[in-house]
């Protein structure tokens, strides 16, 4: 497979579904020997089944690690950290993947209990996790799916799992797009594996799911997320660390160059509908950790499903830039001095709903 290429593959069963775009793919023929340690990173952000639209789907690790075994690999770890707020231990377990490493006898590394180091990654010095520097061959396994701050999140963005919470938080005050491009010239991935099978097309959380039945596989990140930006009918420069990423030379988001290998003729047209783009202007984010926002969000549209948002006349302030600052209306802890402020970091979306339709009902 070449780095201009993108493969994709349409189907009800994931783990052959799996194994047979990569033999396709020929990712055995891609790793250096049979004795390289190969990492899997999955997505796994918080405590949720894959059906729910957020989490990579344990059939697709589970066909990738039946590959590589039959292919002779016998090294494999999976690794991952889900975001600040909620524990990868939970995931693991809820997601399914405590008893897919017990069943093909791989290791899990928890990198948020991980230590960390310093990288300079092309002019920007960016914390990772000490797992990064044991793998010698990194096959990503983000679920497609929209993002409540950035619009999309795929390839590039889901190496934020390699990095320790205290970083992701400062990720967020650096404005997330500028070290999401950095920490991909300080991490470099292999493989990619999509999941397309039911992302969330709005939020990163899920909770939406959107069924589209497809795998993909790429060894470009640049490439892969300026296709997803474009199915999902974003422009380029509305999504600006796929941009930076490839003036950092991470990859290429030329998809004039782009090789499609598809098993249908016609593919489905994503929705343009997003309900963070009608939903976002009742929100003042500034610098705000992608659990808080993210959980917000699903709570405004639940008011507006109810009737209740139209009722919704002050701005929610949300994030770490207004630690210490007064105001009216905000969620979470840095807003704990507004005059009227739900405390948690982050609240979950039911202590958000139940704060804002009793702010909106007295």
């Amino acid at each position: 497979m070449e780095k201009n290429e993108i493969c994709v593959i349409y189907g009800k069963d994931y783990k052959e579904m799996t194994k047979k775009i990569l033999r396709t793919s020929e990712l055995a023929e891609l790793i250096p020997s049979k004795d390289t340690l190969v990492g899997i990173k999955p997505n796994l952000v918080s405590p949720s089944e894959a059906s729910y639209g957020a989490t990579t789907h344990p059939e697709i690790v589970a066909g990738i690690l039946e590959y590589l075994q039959e292919n002779g690999f016998q090294r494999m770890v999976i690794l991952e950290g889900s975001w600040v707020g909620d524990r990868t231990s939970d995931a693991l377990e809820i997601c399914g993947y405590r008893s897919l490493c017990e069943r093909y006898g791989v290791e899990f590394w928890d990198t948020q209990k991980d230590g960390s180091y310093q990288e300079e990654c092309r002019g920007m010095k960016l914390n990772l996790c000490d797992s990064v520097r044991k793998i010698e061959f990194l096959v990503n396994v983000p679920v497609w799916k929209g993002h409540c701050q950035t619009k999309i999140t795929c390839a590039l963005k889901n190496l934020k799992g390699l990095i320790p919470n205290s970083e992701k938080r400062r990720f967020h005050s650096m404005g997330l797009h500028a070290p999401i491009a950095h920490l991909n010239c300080g991490i470099h991935q292999d493989f990619i594996v999509v999941d397309h099978i039911c992302g969330d097309l709005d939020f990163e959380d899920g909770g939406n799911p959107v069924v589209c039945d497809r795998i993909l596989t790429a060894r470009d990140p640049v490439l892969c997320d300026a296709y997803v930006c474009e199915k999902m009918h974003y422009r380029l420069e509305e999504v600006p660390y796929v941009g930076l990423a490839q003036d950092l030379g991470v990859g290429s988001a030329d998809l004039s160059k782009l090789v499609l290998h598809s098993c249908q003729e016609v593919e489905e047209e994503l929705p343009y509908a997003r309900k963070i783009v009608e939903l976002r202007d009742a929100v003042e984010e500034v610098e705000s950790c992608s659990a808080c926002y993210g959980y917000l969000i699903p709570a405004l549209d639940r008011l507006r499903e109810e009737g209740k948002f139209s009722m919704l006349r002050e701005k929610i302030c949300i994030g770490q830039g207004y630690r210490g600052k007064t105001g009216e209306l905000g969620i979470g802890n840095c807003t704990r001095k507004f005059r009227h402020s739900l405390e948690g970091c982050p609240p979950t979306e039911n202590q958000i709903y139940d704060f804002l339709k009793e702010f909106l009902e007295r």
